[in-house]
Protein backbone atom coordinates (compact mmCIF):
# COMPACT_ATOMS: atom_id res chain seq x y z
CA UNK A 1 0.00 0.00 0.00
CA UNK A 2 1.65 3.24 -1.00
CA UNK A 3 3.33 5.21 2.29
CA UNK A 4 2.82 2.05 4.34
CA UNK A 5 4.41 -0.84 3.24
CA UNK A 6 8.01 0.53 2.62
CA UNK A 7 10.81 -1.28 3.52
CA UNK A 8 10.22 -0.13 7.83
CA UNK A 9 6.77 -1.59 8.01
CA UNK A 10 7.68 -4.94 6.43
CA UNK A 11 10.76 -5.49 8.22
CA UNK A 12 8.59 -4.60 11.52
CA UNK A 13 6.11 -7.44 9.67
CA UNK A 14 8.44 -10.01 9.54
CA UNK A 15 9.09 -9.52 13.27
CA UNK A 16 5.88 -10.43 14.12
CA UNK A 17 5.13 -13.17 11.72
CA UNK A 18 7.77 -15.57 9.77
CA UNK A 19 5.36 -16.52 7.31
CA UNK A 20 3.05 -14.37 5.53
CA UNK A 21 4.01 -13.20 2.00
CA UNK A 22 5.21 -9.46 2.40
CA UNK A 23 4.05 -6.81 -0.69
CA UNK A 24 5.93 -3.48 -1.33
CA UNK A 25 4.26 -0.57 -2.37
CA UNK A 26 3.68 -0.17 -5.96
CA UNK A 27 6.38 1.11 -7.65
CA UNK A 28 5.89 2.50 -11.51
CA UNK A 29 8.41 0.38 -13.87
CA UNK A 30 9.87 3.16 -15.29
CA UNK A 31 10.70 4.67 -11.74
CA UNK A 32 13.15 1.60 -11.56
CA UNK A 33 14.20 1.54 -15.07
CA UNK A 34 14.94 5.21 -15.45
CA UNK A 35 14.91 6.44 -11.89
CA UNK A 36 16.32 6.06 -8.65
CA UNK A 37 16.56 2.27 -8.74
CA UNK A 38 18.14 2.02 -5.18
CA UNK A 39 15.58 4.01 -3.55
CA UNK A 40 12.45 1.84 -4.95
CA UNK A 41 14.10 -1.60 -4.40
CA UNK A 42 15.18 -0.77 -1.14
CA UNK A 43 14.77 -3.88 1.15
CA UNK A 44 16.24 -6.01 3.86
CA UNK A 45 17.26 -9.43 3.71
CA UNK A 46 14.89 -10.44 6.57
CA UNK A 47 12.22 -9.29 4.46
CA UNK A 48 11.43 -12.17 2.34
CA UNK A 49 9.38 -13.93 1.30
CA UNK A 50 8.37 -10.34 -0.35
CA UNK A 51 6.72 -9.42 -3.51
CA UNK A 52 7.82 -6.68 -6.00
CA UNK A 53 4.53 -5.22 -6.71
CA UNK A 54 4.72 -3.10 -10.17
CA UNK A 55 2.41 -0.20 -12.13
CA UNK A 56 2.80 0.21 -15.81
CA UNK A 57 1.23 -0.99 -19.27
CA UNK A 58 4.16 -0.93 -21.74
CA UNK A 59 5.44 -4.54 -21.53
CA UNK A 60 9.05 -4.45 -22.02
CA UNK A 61 9.23 -1.97 -19.70
CA UNK A 62 7.32 -3.73 -17.01
CA UNK A 63 9.41 -7.22 -17.77
CA UNK A 64 12.75 -5.49 -17.71
CA UNK A 65 11.64 -3.36 -14.52
CA UNK A 66 10.70 -6.85 -13.15
CA UNK A 67 14.11 -8.23 -13.90
CA UNK A 68 15.78 -5.66 -12.19
CA UNK A 69 13.74 -6.61 -9.11
CA UNK A 70 14.60 -10.14 -9.20
CA UNK A 71 18.72 -9.45 -9.31
CA UNK A 72 17.80 -7.19 -6.25
CA UNK A 73 16.58 -10.52 -4.24
CA UNK A 74 12.06 -10.49 -4.75
CA UNK A 75 10.84 -13.36 -4.68
CA UNK A 76 7.53 -12.61 -6.92
CA UNK A 77 6.75 -10.12 -9.26
CA UNK A 78 2.79 -8.75 -8.86
CA UNK A 79 1.25 -6.70 -11.55
CA UNK A 80 -1.09 -3.93 -10.18
CA UNK A 81 -4.42 -3.63 -11.99
CA UNK A 82 -6.28 -2.70 -9.01
CA UNK A 83 -5.45 0.57 -7.82
CA UNK A 84 -8.20 2.72 -9.22
CA UNK A 85 -6.82 7.01 -8.67
CA UNK A 86 -7.04 8.90 -11.11
CA UNK A 87 -3.26 9.60 -11.13
CA UNK A 88 -2.45 6.54 -12.19
CA UNK A 89 -4.92 6.14 -14.55
CA UNK A 90 -3.86 9.39 -16.04
CA UNK A 91 -0.54 7.18 -16.57
CA UNK A 92 -2.69 4.05 -18.27
CA UNK A 93 -2.09 1.74 -15.32
CA UNK A 94 -3.90 0.07 -12.56
CA UNK A 95 -7.68 -1.04 -12.49
CA UNK A 96 -8.67 0.49 -15.87
CA UNK A 97 -6.41 -2.05 -17.50
CA UNK A 98 -9.11 -4.29 -16.62
CA UNK A 99 -10.44 -3.12 -19.77
CA UNK A 100 -7.66 -4.37 -21.72
CA UNK A 101 -7.24 -7.98 -21.37
CA UNK A 102 -5.08 -8.60 -23.99
CA UNK A 103 -2.93 -5.94 -22.98
CA UNK A 104 -2.62 -7.14 -19.35
CA UNK A 105 -1.82 -10.25 -20.89
CA UNK A 106 0.66 -9.64 -22.83
CA UNK A 107 2.29 -7.58 -19.37
CA UNK A 108 2.34 -10.94 -17.95
CA UNK A 109 3.90 -13.06 -20.74
CA UNK A 110 6.57 -10.88 -21.55
CA UNK A 111 7.75 -10.30 -17.89
CA UNK A 112 7.39 -14.22 -17.35
CA UNK A 113 9.89 -14.46 -20.10
CA UNK A 114 12.10 -12.31 -18.28
CA UNK A 115 12.13 -13.50 -14.40
CA UNK A 116 12.56 -16.89 -13.24
CA UNK A 117 10.23 -15.70 -9.91
CA UNK A 118 6.73 -16.36 -9.90
CA UNK A 119 4.07 -13.72 -11.52
CA UNK A 120 0.72 -12.21 -10.11
CA UNK A 121 -2.11 -10.09 -10.89
CA UNK A 122 -3.96 -8.18 -8.52
CA UNK A 123 -7.18 -7.07 -9.66
CA UNK A 124 -10.56 -5.75 -8.80
CA UNK A 125 -13.97 -7.58 -9.58
CA UNK A 126 -15.04 -5.61 -12.32
CA UNK A 127 -15.05 -1.80 -13.35
CA UNK A 128 -17.42 0.77 -13.97
CA UNK A 129 -20.20 -0.68 -15.77
CA UNK A 130 -18.01 -3.77 -16.71
CA UNK A 131 -18.72 -5.39 -14.00
CA UNK A 132 -21.00 -8.68 -14.48
CA UNK A 133 -19.66 -12.03 -13.67
CA UNK A 134 -18.65 -13.02 -17.61
CA UNK A 135 -17.01 -10.04 -17.52
CA UNK A 136 -14.82 -10.93 -14.80
CA UNK A 137 -14.40 -14.52 -15.91
CA UNK A 138 -12.86 -13.64 -19.45
CA UNK A 139 -10.39 -11.28 -18.17
CA UNK A 140 -9.27 -13.73 -15.69
CA UNK A 141 -8.95 -16.31 -18.47
CA UNK A 142 -7.03 -14.05 -20.52
CA UNK A 143 -4.08 -13.34 -18.05
CA UNK A 144 -4.42 -17.10 -17.22
CA UNK A 145 -3.61 -17.59 -20.74
CA UNK A 146 -0.44 -15.33 -20.68
CA UNK A 147 0.92 -17.16 -17.71
CA UNK A 148 0.08 -15.60 -14.81
CA UNK A 149 1.19 -17.78 -11.48
CA UNK A 150 -1.80 -16.47 -9.57
CA UNK A 151 -4.10 -14.17 -9.41
CA UNK A 152 -5.06 -11.36 -5.90
CA UNK A 153 -8.47 -10.55 -6.16
CA UNK A 154 -10.09 -7.20 -3.76
CA UNK A 155 -14.24 -8.03 -4.03
CA UNK A 156 -14.78 -4.84 -5.08
CA UNK A 157 -15.72 -3.24 -8.38
CA UNK A 158 -13.52 -0.20 -9.00
CA UNK A 159 -15.28 2.91 -10.07
CA UNK A 160 -13.11 5.60 -12.17
CA UNK A 161 -14.71 8.10 -12.00
CA UNK A 162 -16.45 10.03 -9.41
CA UNK A 163 -15.00 8.43 -6.50
CA UNK A 164 -11.75 8.96 -4.62
CA UNK A 165 -9.24 5.75 -4.02
CA UNK A 166 -10.39 5.99 -0.31
CA UNK A 167 -14.17 5.77 -0.97
CA UNK A 168 -13.47 2.74 -3.71
CA UNK A 169 -12.55 0.77 -0.57
CA UNK A 170 -15.73 1.39 0.91
CA UNK A 171 -18.38 2.25 -1.13
CA UNK A 172 -18.67 -0.39 -3.88
CA UNK A 173 -19.82 -2.98 -2.05
CA UNK A 174 -17.74 -6.55 -1.56
CA UNK A 175 -18.86 -9.48 -3.43
CA UNK A 176 -16.64 -12.55 -1.59
CA UNK A 177 -18.79 -15.11 -3.56
CA UNK A 178 -17.83 -13.78 -6.96
CA UNK A 179 -14.05 -14.70 -5.57
CA UNK A 180 -15.38 -17.63 -4.84
CA UNK A 181 -16.72 -18.61 -8.18
CA UNK A 182 -13.87 -18.37 -9.61
CA UNK A 183 -12.33 -20.33 -7.43
CA UNK A 184 -14.39 -22.97 -8.85
CA UNK A 185 -13.68 -21.91 -12.08
CA UNK A 186 -10.64 -21.68 -12.25
CA UNK A 187 -9.29 -24.90 -10.30
CA UNK A 188 -5.51 -24.72 -11.11
CA UNK A 189 -5.15 -21.52 -10.93
CA UNK A 190 -4.44 -19.89 -7.04
CA UNK A 191 -6.64 -17.64 -6.10
CA UNK A 192 -6.03 -15.13 -3.46
CA UNK A 193 -9.01 -12.93 -2.00
CA UNK A 194 -8.66 -8.86 -0.61
CA UNK A 195 -10.69 -6.74 0.44
CA UNK A 196 -12.52 -5.62 3.61
CA UNK A 197 -10.84 -9.04 6.10
CA UNK A 198 -10.68 -7.55 9.27
CA UNK A 199 -9.05 -10.34 11.59
CA UNK A 200 -8.01 -13.80 11.52
CA UNK A 201 -11.32 -15.25 12.01
CA UNK A 202 -12.56 -13.53 8.96
CA UNK A 203 -9.74 -14.94 7.17
CA UNK A 204 -10.06 -18.45 8.54
CA UNK A 205 -13.23 -18.58 6.82
CA UNK A 206 -11.86 -17.42 3.50
CA UNK A 207 -9.26 -19.73 3.56
CA UNK A 208 -11.96 -22.72 3.52
CA UNK A 209 -12.95 -21.50 -0.15
CA UNK A 210 -9.50 -19.69 -1.02
CA UNK A 211 -5.65 -20.59 -1.80
CA UNK A 212 -4.63 -17.09 0.24
CA UNK A 213 -6.25 -13.94 1.86
CA UNK A 214 -4.41 -10.73 1.68
CA UNK A 215 -4.81 -8.10 4.67
CA UNK A 216 -4.09 -4.59 4.07
CA UNK A 217 -5.73 -1.63 5.91
CA UNK A 218 -6.19 -4.22 9.01
CA UNK A 219 -2.52 -5.08 8.89
CA UNK A 220 -1.50 -1.71 9.48
CA UNK A 221 -4.27 -0.33 11.59
CA UNK A 222 -3.59 -2.98 14.70
CA UNK A 223 -0.33 -4.69 13.19
CA UNK A 224 0.27 -6.90 16.31
CA UNK A 225 -2.86 -9.25 14.72
CA UNK A 226 0.01 -10.59 12.62
CA UNK A 227 2.20 -11.92 15.67
CA UNK A 228 -0.75 -14.55 15.47
CA UNK A 229 0.00 -15.62 12.00
CA UNK A 230 2.44 -18.07 11.90
CA UNK A 231 0.17 -19.94 14.82
CA UNK A 232 -3.50 -19.57 13.18
CA UNK A 233 -2.92 -19.82 9.90
CA UNK A 234 0.69 -21.57 9.32
CA UNK A 235 0.12 -24.39 12.60
CA UNK A 236 3.32 -22.99 13.54
CA UNK A 237 4.11 -24.05 17.34
CA UNK A 238 6.56 -20.98 17.58
CA UNK A 239 5.64 -19.23 21.00
CA UNK A 240 4.01 -16.24 20.85
CA UNK A 241 5.76 -12.95 20.52
CA UNK A 242 5.58 -10.02 23.13
CA UNK A 243 4.31 -6.78 22.00
CA UNK A 244 7.59 -5.34 24.17
CA UNK A 245 9.70 -7.78 22.51
CA UNK A 246 8.75 -6.30 18.76
CA UNK A 247 9.33 -3.16 19.99
CA UNK A 248 13.16 -3.76 21.26
CA UNK A 249 13.71 -5.45 18.14
CA UNK A 250 12.47 -3.10 16.14
CA UNK A 251 14.42 -0.20 17.93
CA UNK A 252 17.49 -1.60 17.33
CA UNK A 253 16.79 -1.44 13.13
CA UNK A 254 15.61 1.78 13.92
CA UNK A 255 19.26 2.73 15.59
CA UNK A 256 21.12 1.29 12.62
CA UNK A 257 19.30 4.15 10.43
CA UNK A 258 18.38 7.03 12.60
CA UNK A 259 21.05 9.37 10.95
CA UNK A 260 21.41 7.86 7.44
CA UNK A 261 19.01 10.39 5.99
CA UNK A 262 16.61 7.71 5.85
CA UNK A 263 13.04 9.49 6.61
CA UNK A 264 12.27 9.26 10.48
CA UNK A 265 8.80 9.40 9.98
CA UNK A 266 8.51 6.23 7.70
CA UNK A 267 10.60 4.43 10.31
CA UNK A 268 8.18 5.37 13.25
CA UNK A 269 5.08 5.16 11.27
CA UNK A 270 4.84 1.38 11.80
CA UNK A 271 4.82 1.37 15.59
CA UNK A 272 1.38 4.19 15.91
CA UNK A 273 -0.72 1.32 16.57
CA UNK A 274 1.41 -1.51 17.68
CA UNK A 275 -0.43 -0.75 21.41
CA UNK A 276 -3.69 -0.51 19.89
CA UNK A 277 -6.56 -1.34 22.36
CA UNK A 278 -3.74 -0.85 25.47
CA UNK A 279 -3.90 1.13 28.41
CA UNK A 280 -1.69 4.74 27.66
CA UNK A 281 -2.41 3.79 23.97
CA UNK A 282 -2.86 7.96 23.49
CA UNK A 283 -0.28 8.58 25.02
CA UNK A 284 2.16 5.77 23.17
CA UNK A 285 1.27 7.93 20.17
CA UNK A 286 2.25 11.23 21.32
CA UNK A 287 5.99 9.72 22.44
CA UNK A 288 5.84 8.40 18.91
CA UNK A 289 5.12 11.83 17.55
CA UNK A 290 8.20 13.18 20.35
CA UNK A 291 10.50 10.88 18.87
CA UNK A 292 10.66 11.94 15.32
CA UNK A 293 11.80 15.11 16.08
CA UNK A 294 14.56 14.37 18.28
CA UNK A 295 18.51 14.07 17.32
CA UNK A 296 18.93 10.49 18.61
CA UNK A 297 17.70 7.52 18.30
CA UNK A 298 14.76 6.64 20.58
CA UNK A 299 15.19 4.09 23.31
CA UNK A 300 12.82 1.56 24.43
CA UNK A 301 12.24 3.43 28.03
CA UNK A 302 11.77 6.77 26.22
CA UNK A 303 8.39 4.97 24.83
CA UNK A 304 6.77 2.91 27.16
CA UNK A 305 3.94 4.64 28.71
CA UNK A 306 4.96 2.51 31.93
CA UNK A 307 8.03 2.16 33.50
CA UNK A 308 7.54 -1.34 33.52
CA UNK A 309 6.13 -3.25 30.21
CA UNK A 310 2.62 -3.84 29.76
CA UNK A 311 1.07 -6.25 27.75
CA UNK A 312 -2.98 -7.39 26.98
CA UNK A 313 -4.05 -10.03 24.54
CA UNK A 314 -4.39 -9.13 20.88
CA UNK A 315 -7.52 -6.76 20.37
Amino acid sequence: MMKYTDTNYRFFARLLSKNARLYTEMVVAPAITKGDKQRFLRREPEESPVALQLGGSDPRELATAAAIGEQHGFDEINLNIGCPSDRVQAGEFGACLMAKPELVARCVSEIKQKVSIPVTVKSRIGIDEQDSYDFLKQFVQRIYDGGADALIVHARKAILSGLSPAENRSIPPLHYDTVYSLVDDFSSLPIVINGGIQNLEHSQEHLAKCHGVMLGRAATANPFLLSQVDRQLFKDSQSPVSRDEILAHYLTFVQRYWQSGRSKQMMIKPLYGLYLGCPGAKQWRRNLNAAIHEPRPPELDSLLVHSSPYEISAP
